[in-house]
């Protein structure tokens, strides 16, 4: 997984559209247009790596955008990784074998640690637990609720339970455009030995060379690659 530095494309879905929320706050988001047409334009353009979330099934619990993953899934041939609504081992395992190269488990796996073992014991490696952070603490629901937990602490804890990446999202720069912030992303990054994939506030390339000098595996772009301000490619070779 990772085996060299990534910029992954986010593929994030809302009522069947491309949405790309600002602070994780919803009604917040604005569209852009098709998931599977986005998906095929990102791999076109050099992706080796999707990163997809059914965002009504962050806020609901129930994945609402399941047509549109398997039309991705059928329709390109890179790593897919998948988050929102995945509640229980049964559906990870649903989507793993679907197609979907690993899942992204974050309210399920606040509030069932045990999930990660279970699914890591006949899927190794497919598990990427979500820790998103707002004012340092873990949140989940759809960022909506808080956890008390810190992300590096939490970090370490899912790394023992089986875990086979992590996915690091600042939430208090999420789609702002107004730059990452080092830290936060280095402390999670020093916790553990499995990659961590890097979320939120990436707006220009020296953002992606910051989080790549920190010791981030990936990191996903949305809002930057959707309003064009820098290029898929730019960011590869940056």
């Amino acid at each position: 997984m990772f085996p060299s530095f990534e910029v992954v494309p986010a593929v994030d879905m809302q009522d069947g559209q491309v949405v790309q929320l600002v602070g994780g706050e919803r009604g917040t988001g604005k569209r852009y247009g098709d998931p599977v047409e986005a998906a095929e334009r990102w791999v076109d353009a050099g992706a080796n790596t999707l990163h997809l979330v059914d965002l009504d099934g962050a806020f609901e619990g129930e994945r609402a955008n399941a047509a549109a993953v398997e039309a991705i899934v059928e329709s390109v041939d890179v790593a897919l990784q998948l988050g929102g609504g995945i509640r229980t081992a049964g559906d990870a395992v649903g989507l793993l074998e679907a197609g979907v190269d690993r899942v992204i488990l974050g309210t399920a796996a606040v509030e069932n640690p045990e999930i990660v073992a279970e699914i890591s014991e006949t899927h190794p490696g497919t598990v990427m637990v979500s820790l998103d952070a707002k004012d340092g603490e873990v949140v989940v629901s759809g960022w909506t609720e808080g956890t008390g937990l810190d992300p590096a602490e939490a970090a370490a804890r899912y790394e023992a339970a089986g875990a086979g990446a992590i996915l690091f999202t600042d939430v208090d720069v999420e789609g702002q455009l107004e730059g990452v912030r080092r830290e936060p992303v280095e402390r999670v990054v020093e916790a553990v030995d499995i990659p961590v994939v890097a979320s939120g506030g990436v707006s220009t390339l020296d953002d992606v060379r910051a989080l790549r000098e920190v010791g981030a595996a990936a990191v996903v772009v949305g809002t930057a690659l959707y309003e064009g301000r820098f290029t898929l490619d730019a960011a590869m070779r940056a």
